[in-house]
């Protein structure tokens, strides 16, 4: 599954500073459907290079981090559950700023 993954606020900065990554995903379950559980887990694994806990804790982004998938806040959509399908675009911003 090909996806566009967006990091901002500071959080491009666990990425090696690279803001915008055109992934393909093989959904984990086998069913062909990909999760947004599933994609934290992989970007965990395969996208943060540093600090990973700025990022999520537990199994879901940390409190300050706004999800948007194709421009719509997760929160309206499953968080957690959201299915997510080809060619979405998800977007990671951390709200909090130091100053």
């Amino acid at each position: 599954m090909q996806l566009t993954l967006e990091f901002g606020g500071g959080l491009e900065l666990l990425c090696d500073s690279v803001k915008i990554h055109n992934v393909s995903i093989n959904p984990e379950n086998g069913v062909g459907k990909l999760v947004m559980k599933d994609l934290l887990s992989w970007v965990r694994s395969n996208l943060i290079k540093e600090r990973p806990e700025m990022f999520m804790k537990g199994d879901t982004v940390r409190p300050g981090v706004l999800v948007l998938v194709n421009d719509c806040d997760w929160e309206l959509s499953g968080q957690l559950d959201t299915t997510l399908e080809e060619k979405d675009v998800v977007v990671f911003i951390s709200t909090l700023h130091g100053g």
